[in-house]
């Protein structure tokens, strides 16, 4: 087994609508990071962005159905 390193991950920012307090964020950063690879997830809703750290690039339909999961909408790739 190796070790990973910062080189094996993929860094992706999405715009969410409908995020407005603590408790969205949470609720978005739940159903995304239960997605397989998902290393992080950090959802700010002062600026709508969701930035996801994930093992490889992620399918953006698995995504925006996670987002829908947690009662928000995923407009796109900020």
């Amino acid at each position: 087994m190796t070790a990973e390193t910062a080189t094996d991950t993929v860094t992706t920012t999405y715009r969410v609508t409908g995020m407005t307090c603590g408790h969205c964020e949470g609720a978005v950063t739940e159903e995304v990071s239960a997605l397989d690879g998902v290393r992080s997830v950090e959802a700010v809703a002062a600026t709508g962005l969701v930035t996801v750290t994930s093992a490889a690039a992620l399918d953006e339909a698995a995504v925006r159905a996670a987002v829908d999961e947690a009662g928000f909408e995923l407009v796109g790739r900020a």
